[in-house]
């Protein structure tokens, strides 16, 4: 018996307009996500494939309402979340995550690694620090971190370092779906399979959904249960990754 849906999304559509005017006066546009329709079931991983501007990135962006689609529907758990109000808005936010492409941008080089991790939960959870610093070091633990380097700096940890430090920030609030944009495209090919087999470990550990973003259809193939091949803003083809 197949798993039930976790995200459904509906003729999703992201148009970025442009600076300049056509033949017939009219504003260009950009469609960056043009009619994309696609479902995810739970415990199921996605690889979202295609090359470089085919709308992959904007597509996930839109998903956890960084950008705001201009048509379309998404449902989450059978609920619109185009349709949210603030305090639905502020659940989804902690039950959808994000890894980010770059290690090096995306943590704040201001913060110590314990106030990266417990950022979500001081949004989200009402904890007092000694319960804060506990779950951090656990989720260290989980993404092989030393519990002892909790106040050090990300300059001062390598690149796949960095890269468990994000994915120990997404799982703090023990999200349902985490969408990973490239997430270990900045990384040294052996450090590359580490991180991939620590994204499947966690994912049977804690039952996660992966939406995973890639243009390496190598990397994909090693994670995904099934692929949908993104060109142009739109999804042309879905596969079980067995076919490939």
């Amino acid at each position: 018996m197949e798993a039930p849906d976790l995200l459904v999304v509906k003729n999703l559509k992201k148009y970025f307009p442009v600076r300049r005017m056509n033949l017939w006066g009219n504003i260009s546009q950009i469609r960056a996500v043009d009619g994309v329709e696609f479902f995810l079931r739970k415990g199921e991983t996605v690889g979202l494939v295609g090359e470089s501007g085919c709308g992959k990135t904007t597509l996930g962006r839109c998903i956890l309402r960084l950008e705001e689609p201009t048509e379309g529907e998404i449902y989450f758990e059978k609920k619109n979340i185009l349709a949210c109000n603030r305090r639905e808005m502020k659940r989804f936010r902690g039950e959808v995550q994000i890894i980010f492409q770059d290690p090096y941008s995306s943590l704040d080089p201001r913060m110590n690694v314990g106030q990266i991790i417990s950022e979500g939960l001081c949004i989200h959870r009402h904890l007092s620090r000694i319960e804060r610093e506990r779950h951090v070091k656990e989720l260290m633990e989980i993404v092989g971190l030393l519990p002892g380097q909790i106040h050090l700096y990300p300059h001062e940890f390598s690149g796949g370092q960095r890269q468990r430090i994000s994915i120990a920030r997404a799982l703090a609030l023990r999200p349902k779906l985490v969408i990973a944009d490239e997430p270990v495209s900045a990384l040294d090919v052996s450090i590359q399979a580490q991180v991939l087999n620590l994204l499947i470990t966690l994912q049977r550990q804690f039952e996660l959904s992966y939406i995973f973003i890639s243009h390496d259809l190598r990397v994909v193939r090693h994670i995904s249960d099934r692929v949908a091949v993104m060109y142009l803003g739109r999804i042309v083809e879905v596969a079980p990754v067995k076919r490939l």
